[in-house]
């Protein structure tokens, strides 16, 4: 057996660096999901560089794989753009979180625990806080950090996982409504977690449901303020 092969330098190898094309696609995310980049916006490779202090190449390995990913358009001559998304793709994606976090609901209602409630009402603590401060970025972390709490005591790994594959797009998708739904959303939130806490699963289903119907809602008229046609019919859809 050769020296390579034994546990003891498996045990001793050392971890390589995120590769600069990883960190710069992260970056450049953050900035999508955040709004800091606006859907239809182009992005420059000479100005993404100079602000994120690398060369274009990461810069244009990121874009591509950012397009694979479905959050960025590359247009033959004309460059890249950040993905707007159809209304009707949101919508699809809004009615699936709906599901998936109705169902969460439920299964944390049923396994309940002092401590999970204590973490819901602390993150719900400060989320009104941040609606008073009127801080909006806060509000939407905080907003995805209660719903990951909410599917991590459900229990189920697979819920767990597949919400995680959709968490970056509805924060994407509720940044531009989270001044708006504001007060609302957090009551609805108190109400969520009074319904977990009291261990009432069709209770906790139900208001789950509506809330997340509600920011569907309200993205869709969001859109359709904006001039999206389509969004209109979808929002009067029955759920």
């Amino acid at each position: 057996m050769s020296l390579s092969e034994t546990p003891e330098a498996a045990s001793r190898r050392i971890a390589r660096p995120v590769p600069l094309r990883e960190s710069v696609y992260s970056a450049i995310l953050d900035m999508i999901v955040s709004r800091n980049l606006q859907p239809g916006q182009h992005l420059v490779e000479s100005e993404l560089a100079v602000m994120l202090g690398v060369s274009r190449q990461p810069v244009r390995e990121a874009l591509q794989w950012l397009k694979n990913d479905g959050w960025v358009d590359l247009r033959p001559g004309l460059g890249a753009f950040v993905h707007t998304p159809t209304v009707e793709e949101a919508d699809q994606l809004l009615a699936v979180r709906s599901l998936l976090e109705t169902e969460s609901a439920r299964l944390a209602a049923k396994s309940v625990t002092d401590d999970g409630v204590k973490r819901l009402r602390d993150i719900c603590r400060q989320g009104h806080a941040a609606l008073e401060a009127e801080d909006v970025a806060t509000m939407v972390a905080l907003n995805a950090e209660l719903h990951a709490a909410v599917m991590r005591m459900s229990g189920n790994d697979v819920l767990v996982e597949l919400a995680g594959q959709v968490d970056r797009r509805v924060r994407w998708y509720y940044t531009p409504v989270a001044r708006h739904r504001g007060a609302q959303s957090w009551q609805e939130h108190s109400d969520l977690i009074d319904a977990i806490a009291a261990g009432d699963a069709d209770r906790a289903a139900a208001v789950m449901a509506a809330h997340t119907e509600h920011t569907r809602r309200s993205y869709l008229a969001q859109r359709s303020e904006a001039g999206d046609g389509p969004a209109a019919a979808l929002r009067g859809r029955v759920r």
